[in-house]
C-alpha cells in the first residue's frame, strides 16, 4: 500500500544517533519538509521488524501466550510474537521459529496475513502477521532467558470475547485479530 506521494517525502538534513542498545536505538533527525520548513529535532526509535502469529491447531483452537509486559505493568494474553533476527531468512522464518520456541507448536499451513507499522510517526519498523493453520504440538518450549510465558488454547468464541472486552491490549496483535474476526467470523 502506498501511504503517500514521493513529493511529500521529507529530506534528511542531519541524522544523529543518541543511544544505541540492543533493544533501544534512538536517533534525532533534522528534516526539511517539501514546503521548505525545517524541523530541527525529530526523534525516531529504531527497532527490528516484528512478527506475530494467529496460530490455529488442527482442533481449531487458537494458540495464545500469557506473559508479563513491563511497559504497561500488566500480564497480557496475546499472540505468539517476536523479532526478526538477523539470521532469519525472512519474516516467515522468524514467525515459524518464534511459534516453535515460545509454544512448542509447528508445522501446518502458513500464509502472510497483514503487515502494519506499529507507530509510523515514531518507529521505523513493521510488524508482519501470519496465519498458521493446522499446527500441532511438536516439542517443548525453548524460551529466552528473559521470557516467562504460558501457552493457552482458546476457542474462536473465547478469543472473540477477549477482543470485545478489550483484553487484547497490544495494538499490533489486536489489529490482525479484528481483521481475522471481520473476514472469518461467524
Amino acid at each position: 500500500m502506498d501511504c503517500g506521494k514521493d513529493s511529500m517525502r521529507w529530506k534528511v538534513i542531519e541524522r544523529e544517533y543518541l543511544h544505541r542498545r540492543p533493544w533501544l536505538t534512538v536517533r534525532r533527525d533534522s528534516l526539511q519538509m517539501p514546503d521548505g520548513t525545517i524541523v530541527p529535532e525529530y526523534y525516531v526509535l529504531e527497532y527490528p521488524n516484528w512478527v506475530n502469529i494467529i496460530a490455529i491447531t488442527k482442533e481449531k483452537k487458537f494458540i495464545l501466550v500469557k506473559q508479563y509486559r513491563p511497559g504497561i505493568e500488566k500480564t497480557c494474553l496475546e499472540l505468539c510474537a517476536g523479532v526478526c533476527e538477523k539470521e532469519d531468512v525472512s519474516p516467515l522464518a522468524s514467525a515459524q521459529r518464534e511459534l516453535m520456541e515460545e509454544t512448542g507448536y509447528g508445522g501446518g499451513t502458513w500464509s502472510e496475513f497483514m503487515c502494519v507499522s506499529p507507530n509510523a510517526s515514531a518507529t521505523n519498523n513493521y510488524s508482519y502477521c501470519f496465519i498458521a493453520e493446522d499446527v500441532e504440538e511438536m516439542g517443548d518450549q525453548h524460551l529466552d532467558e528473559s521470557e516467562e510465558l504460558t501457552v493457552h488454547l482458546l476457542s474462536f468464541e473465547e478469543l472473540k470475547k477477549l477482543l470485545e472486552s478489550g483484553n487484547i491490549l497490544q495494538a499490533t496483535m489486536a489489529a490482525p485479530l479484528w481483521k481475522y474476526m471481520a473476514l472469518y467470523g461467524k
